[in-house]
């Protein structure tokens, strides 16, 4: 593992209800001892909660994100432009994307001032609407109806018409993303490291279109046509006041960077240990008859 750089500042991403009391504590006290500076950005999606100074983040920053997942991606988008590493930090959470839990933060901050961490580095969509600024999104881009009636989605990739759907709309997601919201709506897991965008359709009203596993290298195109009531635009699970009828999407590899301590293998440990994969009712009750326990690793 190839030693990391020195941070010049903490730059702090916090959940907007969760308690951070003691990992805030944690990080004041360390950034102090090493003679660093702790700033706040700002990040979409979410009602503030000042604790620090606010700031912008700048090239060299270490951000820390106290929270859960969704706290952890808003810290990811912020950070994709200016390439800073991002330490997440689970505060009474099982996410899977935090390197540590609250009660682990001062020996991995240790960890992080003497280099000693991987550069994790994740891919993400670019979401470009016609007619209006580009975004990031590292989970999903969905497009939902708004109140009653449908709303109809034409769905291409590289110029070839995939499917005009009629329903509640669609998830274009990650591998990252694909254990969300695209999980709950029937869509595959796709492991991460797979270069591949995943487009899920939401309660597709008649037709048929199951989800589709689209390669990296291609251009997902979706045009809207809302109903009388219209839709909802939402980038990793925060609304977006985007009301375009027409978005390309494409695959950007390692646009943001993770700090990861460990081997993180392929994610499934992390999936059966959040309950999202649960084993089969049979093979527990035989489990239980013979008391085996399965291995983890």
């Amino acid at each position: 593992m190839a030693s990391q750089p020195r941070p010049a500042r903490i730059a702090l991403v916090v959940h907007p209800t969760r308690s951070v009391s003691g990992a805030l504590q944690t990080l004041r006290r360390w950034a102090r001892e090493h003679e660093l500076d702790i700033v706040q950005i700002a990040v979409a999606g979410g009602p503030e909660r000042p604790v620090s100074a606010q700031g912008q983040l700048e090239p060299g920053d270490l951000v820390v994100a106290l929270g859960g997942d969704g706290t952890m991606l808003s810290a990811l988008r912020a950070s994709a432009n200016v390439g800073a590493p991002v330490l997440g930090v689970a505060c009474g959470s099982l996410g899977v994307l935090a390197a540590v839990p609250a009660r682990r933060l001062s020996a991995a901050l240790e960890r992080v001032i003497t280099g000693d961490w991987t550069a994790r580095r994740i891919p993400a969509l670019a979401i470009h609407p016609a007619e209006a600024s580009d975004e990031w999104a590292l989970n999903d881009f969905v497009v939902v109806r708004r109140g009653a009636g449908q709303v109809v989605v034409d769905v291409s990739v590289d110029e070839e018409l995939y499917v005009r759907l009629a329903g509640d709309g669609l998830i274009v997601a990650t591998a990252l993303g694909s254990t969300g919201y695209s999980m709950a709506a029937g869509g595959p897991v796709v492991l991460p490291g797979m270069p591949a965008v995943l487009c899920t359709p939401l309660a597709m009203h008649g037709g048929s279109a199951p989800p589709l596993v689209v390669p990296a290298s291609s251009n997902v195109h979706v045009k809207v046509h809302p109903s009388f009531a219209g839709f909802e635009i939402e980038i990793d699970g925060h609304g977006h006041p985007l009301d375009v009828l027409e978005y390309d999407l494409s695959l950007h590899e390692e646009t943001a960077t993770m700090v990861s301590f460990d081997n993180l293998g392929l994610g499934l440990d992390g999936i059966r240990r959040r309950g999202l994969i649960m084993d089969s009712p049979r093979v527990l009750a035989r489990d239980s008859r013979t008391g085996f326990a399965p291995e983890r690793r």
